[in-house]
């Protein structure tokens, strides 16, 4: 579970909620437990009628780009996923439906109540102090502690999830909390993405790691894992137009950071 966001800080003296609460995971924990991340959805009303009721100005909600529709999603080579791509609907079973259903309800708080909502589509953020094993974690942890592992180990093989063909964009975590706070302080309440858009295959992820590391490993595909959409990536065609915002940090600087972390943290639990 993520830790509920919610702060008060000035925005023209208004008092603001940051909802950042939900309950999911990685792609093995969100295929496994749609009921669970479904569940999210009494937290995201709750929150948000508690801010309308207490007169809260300003909330921002920390949506995913898992509430874009699978039929953009189909082959590594994606195009880079629009704001509007997420309609007509069909997100990612459970997680992303929640997170659409929570979108709307902030849309809807806003222009019955008028409490000025903001809404981010986050994509695949990662960093230092993250989740990084216990099934929750997501790829770019995953794989810097199977790395870990390997080195503190001796045992130089790792296990990735599918072919390692699928494509993704992560987001580093300085970049996101940056993001976010532009998209809180504006006056813009259509849900706009927060993603990088480096796209890379999984298997490059875990080359990128493994210099980081300077090990070469075996690579054993589970076929059989939960792999998710094909390809998905963050056109940041709206963001960049409305915010000026654009990630900063590199992949390779972010899991480098990222990965120095995560290598003490298993280093403390072999000890």
């Amino acid at each position: 579970m993520s830790l509920l966001g919610a702060a008060r800080s000035a925005v023209d003296g208004a008092a603001v909620v940051y909802n950042l609460a939900a309950d999911m995971g990685g792609m093995g924990f969100i295929e496994n437990n749609k009921a669970l991340c479904m569940m999210s959805v009494l937290t995201s009303t709750h929150v948000l009628q508690a801010a309308h009721e207490l007169g809260v100005e300003r909330y921002f909600y920390s949506s995913s780009a898992c509430v874009y529709a699978a039929q953009h999603q189909t082959s590594p080579d994606v195009t880079p996923l629009r704001e509007a791509d997420a309609y007509p609907a069909m997100p990612e079973d459970g997680y992303g439906w929640e997170k659409l259903f929570s979108e709307r309800m902030a849309r809807h708080f806003c222009e019955d109540y008028g409490m000025q909502t903001r809404v981010a589509r986050y994509h695949n953020v990662y960093g230092e102090y993250g989740t990084w094993d216990g099934g929750r974690e997501k790829a770019p942890a995953a794989v810097c502690r199977k790395i870990a592992k390997a080195v503190l180990s001796g045992e130089h093989s790792i296990e990735i999830w599918g072919d390692g063909r699928q494509t993704r964009s992560f987001t580093y975590i300085d970049d996101c909390v940056h993001g976010t706070r532009l998209i809180t302080d504006a006056d813009d309440p259509n849900p706009v993405n927060l993603g990088s858009d480096e796209l890379v295959t999984i298997n490059q992820l875990v080359d990128i790691v493994e210099a980081i590391a300077g090990i070469s490993v075996e690579r054993h595909y589970n076929l059989g894992a939960p792999q998710g959409v094909r390809g998905r990536s963050s056109d940041n065609t709206e963001i960049l137009r409305r915010y000026g915002w654009a990630p900063s940090t590199s992949l390779t600087d972010g899991l480098e950071r990222t990965y120095g972390w995560v290598y003490d943290e298993v280093k403390r639990s072999m000890s």
